[in-house]
């Protein structure tokens, strides 16, 4: 039996995964939280689905042992190869995160949406599974966006580098009229930015950060395990490597502390 005051457990290939912790900060602002960045073999995006799911049950394993009541993959390619295995494994709920194809598929005004992500999301059965019932109707642009989340890991998310890996993927996109454009990754929100210097006003973006931070709070709701105290919640961040990057996008004060280990 989980305590209402344990901790929210949230993982991710690396520091991309903190744009889902900070819409569930905000959406739940007396949570507390620990948050496991493995860095070290990111991108899982190019790992074999075995790998991908030796790398989730660690970092399953480590986050039960700081008592976490909920655990959150932030990661698109875990969850569409790895969530089931960890749901059937463990006594804990799992909330996953999928490319927001379905919200997409329902803004689009051209019938055709873009997609970018990560090659081991795009491959997953999961992801074939939810594209293969949207297909029918509308047509999906997909790209792997290869070597951004090493950049991001590595600090370069304003570099002459990522503009021109984003303008090489994105402007085909344009010029097949597609309206909606789907970030697949949860290192992703942090170019929208540079993004919107490329589309202008012509696309949406789509996340899925809010609706994973909703889906939380009605996991939590529905097994009686939101957080009754009414003071602010404190987080812990784990990260095997490169501990400034991940200091550079979460602000740090008194209830954030930041611990680079190896794991």
């Amino acid at each position: 039996m989980k305590s209402n005051n344990y901790p929210i457990g949230i993982f991710d290939s690396g520091v991309g995964g903190t744009s889902i912790w900070k819409e569930i900060k905000s959406l739940l602002p007396n949570e507390n939280t620990i948050y496991l960045a493995d860095s070290k073999n990111a991108p899982y995006g190019d790992k074999s689905k075995e790998d991908i799911i030796k790398l989730s049950i660690k970092n399953t394993q480590f986050l039960l042992e700081q008592n976490c009541k909920l655990i959150v993959v932030a990661c698109n390619t875990a969850t569409t190869n790895a969530i089931k295995i960890l749901r059937e494994k463990y006594p804990i709920p799992f909330i996953g995160i999928e490319p927001a194809i379905k919200p997409a598929s329902l803004s689009t005004k051209s019938n055709v949406i873009g997609i970018l992500a990560t090659k081991g999301t795009l491959n997953s059965e999961l992801f074939e599974k939810t594209s293969s019932l949207i297909k029918q109707q509308i047509t999906i642009k997909e790209k792997i966006g290869t070597g951004l989340v090493e950049l991001i890991e590595d600090g370069k998310i304003d570099s002459i580098e990522i503009k021109k890996l984003l303008t090489a993927y994105i402007e085909p996109m344009i010029e097949e009229k597609v309206d909606c454009l789907v970030l697949g990754c949860t290192h992703y929100p942090y170019l929208i930015p540079q993004i919107r210097e490329i589309v202008g006003e012509k696309m949406q973006i789509i996340d899925s950060g809010q609706a994973v931070a909703r889906q939380t709070k009605n996991i939590l709701e529905k097994n009686s395990l939101l957080n009754f105290y009414k003071k602010e919640g404190k987080h812990q961040f784990y990260i095997n490597k490169n501990k400034q990057v991940l200091e550079l996008l979460v602000s740090k004060n008194e209830n954030i502390k930041v611990i680079e280990k190896d794991f």
